[in-house]
């Protein structure tokens, strides 16, 4: 079974979300429903699979479950279905040249996807999720370069106690 790429995936329901989440905690953290039910604080884990199958998650509980999984599928379904953009906050660090051909691929990609798709050779969702890959790249860079102009204080820096 070939190894997912988890940062193109974008759910496209709730549930799916949800679900996605789960698998993500059981292949990178090796947790369990039971598992990530106790990191919530609830006493047991069929509380979660009735919140799968009716994909009504409590909202105060997205980002405990989140946390529990290790990811933030929800929030990035519940952005995108409001036809909101969410990006990591960067780092700060300058891209590198490796970083920058990584962009440029992933976009190239992308645009390849999009014709394909306008000529009804590949599938909406895929093309989606490399769309919004990009676009979150993007705005990443933008973000740093927009940091540059404005550099945030170092307070503190090479100070000694």
């Amino acid at each position: 079974m070939p190894r997912r790429n988890w940062k193109r995936l974008a759910p496209t329901s709730l549930r799916q979300a949800m679900e996605l989440c789960l698998e993500y905690a059981r292949s990178k953290h090796n947790r369990s429903v039971d598992g990530v039910a106790d990191l919530m604080g609830q006493s047991n884990k069929w509380s979660l699979y009735k919140w799968m199958e009716n994909g009504r998650l409590p909202s105060i509980l997205i980002r405990p479950f989140e946390h529990a999984c290790g990811c933030s599928y929800v929030t990035q379904y519940l952005a995108t279905s409001a036809h909101k953009l969410l990006i990591d906050i960067p780092s700060g660090q300058p891209a590198g040249e490796a970083d920058l051909l990584a962009l440029h691929s992933d976009f190239n990609a992308a645009v390849d996807l999009l014709a394909g798709f306008y000529g009804g050779k590949a599938e909406a969702d895929e093309t989606l999720s490399a769309l919004t890959e990009v676009m979150s790249q993007i705005a990443g860079h933008r973000e740093n370069v927009s940091k540059a102009m404005a550099p945030e204080l170092g307070l503190f820096e090479g100070e000694t106690l």
